[in-house]
């Protein structure tokens, strides 16, 4: 489960050994279908908002949780978790890439993703984990978003391929993003909820400790 506690952002991993960011296969995917829309006035944050709204639809109707909501919650979700890698992969081929448009796509990723766990929260109020389904949400929600922005401000302030977390064999941990949709209709949310919100935290401090050691070098090499 540790997996889902570093689905942040497509900004917070890569490898500096040959492996970029954006070689994965679900990159692969996104460009061979976004390629048709390059010319036809269609944006990179076109597909952003629509990443967003989808997104937010997916999380009000797995906090609802009611009849069907599950289904077309993870529907929602899947569609959502593509268009994140779509946007991107036509501003890569459109010759679109903007810094305006690098922060629209990055806040709503880290909006949408650490909603997830909030929503599932406020949806599993009637499972078994009760009382704690909501607490443990908001843990991993904050947990989720701490990770997003400490990453994002390593990743700043140190030398351009290092990342916090390295890809392999054509996938990223924020591929676990696709697994959030079956695992809901399965009716694993619960256990996904506890690992997520145990995992989150740990990696949240981790990523806080090795910022803190980056901080000390860049002051020491400073002074």
């Amino acid at each position: 489960m540790q997996a889902f506690a570093i689905v942040s952002s497509r900004k917070c991993f890569g490898s500096s050994a040959g492996f970029g960011v954006n070689d994965t296969w679900t990159h692969a995917a996104a460009r061979l279908l976004v390629r048709p829309l390059v010319g036809t006035g269609v944006t990179p944050n076109h597909l952003t908002t629509l990443r967003l709204i989808t997104g937010a639809a997916s999380c009000l109707l797995l906090a609802r949780a009611g009849q069907g909501d599950i289904l077309w919650g993870g529907v929602l979700w899947l569609v959502s978790a593509f268009l994140d890698r779509a946007d991107g992969e036509l501003a890569r081929i459109g010759d679109m890439k903007s810094r305006q448009g690098h922060l629209y796509d990055y806040y709503s990723d880290v909006a949408v993703n650490s909603a997830f766990f909030l929503a599932i929260g406020v949806g599993l109020r009637h499972s078994w984990l009760g009382d704690w389904s909501i607490p443990l949400g908001v843990v991993a929600c904050v947990s989720m978003l701490l990770c997003c922005w400490w990453s994002e401000v390593y990743e700043q302030n140190n030398d351009p391929e290092v990342r916090i977390i390295e890809g392999a064999f054509g996938f990223h941990a924020d591929d676990a993003l696709y697994l959030l949709a079956p695992l809901a209709w399965l009716g694993w949310l619960a256990p996904v909820l506890v690992a997520s919100s145990l995992c989150t935290s740990v990696i949240a401090g981790l990523i806080g400790l090795r910022l803190l050691g980056l901080r000390r070098r860049l002051r020491a090499q400073g002074s």
